[in-house]
C-alpha cells in the first residue's frame, strides 16, 4: 500500500468516525438551496481532511466540495467529499460515506469511500483491484436487467429542473427487479464494485461525488460512463455505472427517455 494510500485509509477512518460520533447531536443546518443542505459536520469533516492534508502533503493540490478549490499548479489533487449524504445525516439516516480521491496527471490513482456507521472501507489502487476492508471485491454476475437491482438519485433542483431524472426513473423502474434510493451518490457506486447492486446512474453529480467509487467499480471489473455510453469524464455530471454485463441494457433502457 502506498503512503498516499495509507493516508487516504487514515484520514477517511478519523473523519468518518468524527460523523458517526456526532450523527445524533443536534445540527446547525445551512441551506445551499431549496433542498441542498450542510450541516456544521460537514464543515468540521472537511477541516479535519484539509489540516491532515496540509501536514502530509502542503503542496498538493484540493478539491473539495464544502471550500474553494485550492489549485498548487502540481500533479497531484485530492479529490474531497467529507460528508456524502447530508441530508440522511441531518435527518439521523445512517447511510452516509466520507469520500478521498487521488488523481496524478488527471488519472485518478487512489479512490476510498469510508461506511462509518458499518465500518466498510471500500479501497482502490489503480492497477491492484477493489478491495472492502481485507476481502477483494468485484462486481456482479447478473447479466439479465431484468433481474437486475439498481440505485439511482434525484437532483437537488428536482423542484426548478425538468432534467431531474423523473423520466429515467418511471422508464427505468419497469425493466429491472427493482430501483434504490439511498441518498449517497459515493456509496451507491461502491456497492456496484462490491457487486450488491447492478448498476447505478444519476444526474448532476461532482467530481467530489463519483472521482473515488470510480476507481472502485473499474478495478472491481465493473463499467462507467455517461449516460450514452461515450467515456466517463469528472467533468460530465451524469453517469452511468454497472457490471458491465447490462451496461448496454442500462443505456438503451435510458435511451427511451433521453431527448
Amino acid at each position: 500500500m502506498s503512503e498516499f494510500t495509507e493516508f487516504a485509509v487514515q484520514t477517511a477512518r478519523e473523519a468518518g468516525l468524527l460523523l458517526k460520533d456526532r450523527l445524533n447531536a443536534p445540527h446547525k443546518i445551512d441551506y445551499k438551496g431549496a433542498i441542498n443542505l450542510v450541516t456544521e459536520t460537514d464543515r468540521m469533516s472537511e477541516a479535519l481532511i484539509l489540516e491532515r492534508l496540509q501536514q502530509r502533503f502542503p503542496n498538493h493540490s484540493i478539491l473539495t466540495e464544502e471550500s474553494a478549490e485550492s489549485d498548487k499548479d502540481s500533479d497531484f489533487r485530492w479529490i474531497i467529499d467529507p460528508l456524502d449524504g447530508t441530508t440522511n445525516y441531518a435527518h439521523g439516516y445512517p447511510v452516509f460515506c466520507v469520500s478521498i480521491a487521488l488523481e496524478h496527471k488527471k488519472r485518478i490513482i487512489v479512490g476510498v469511500v469510508y461506511n462509518p456507521m458499518m465500518d466498510e472501507l471500500f479501497l482502490a489502487e489503480r492497477g491492484r483491484g477493489s478491495w472492502l476492508n481485507d476481502r477483494r471485491i468485484q462486481v456482479s454476475e447478473t447479466a439479465d436487467l431484468s433481474q437486475s437491482l439498481i440505485a439511482t438519485g434525484f437532483p437537488y433542483d428536482i423542484r426548478e429542473s425538468k432534467i431531474n431524472n423523473l423520466d429515467h426513473f418511471n422508464s427505468m423502474v419497469k425493466q429491472v427487479q427493482a430501483i434504490r434510493r439511498a441518498g449517497s451518490a459515493a456509496l451507491d457506486m461502491a456497492y456496484v464494485a462490491a457487486g450488491r447492486f447492478d448498476g447505478f446512474w444519476e444526474l448532476k453529480l461532482m467530481p467530489w461525488d463519483t472521482a473515488a467509487a470510480s476507481l472502485l467499480i473499474l478495478e472491481a471489473g465493473g463499467s462507467i460512463s455517461n449516460l450514452y455510453g461515450h467515456e466517463f469524464s469528472l467533468k460530465a455530471p451524469h453517469v452511468l455505472a454497472s457490471n458491465g454485463k447490462i451496461h448496454q441494457s442500462l443505456i438503451q433502457a435510458l435511451q427511451k427517455t433521453l431527448s
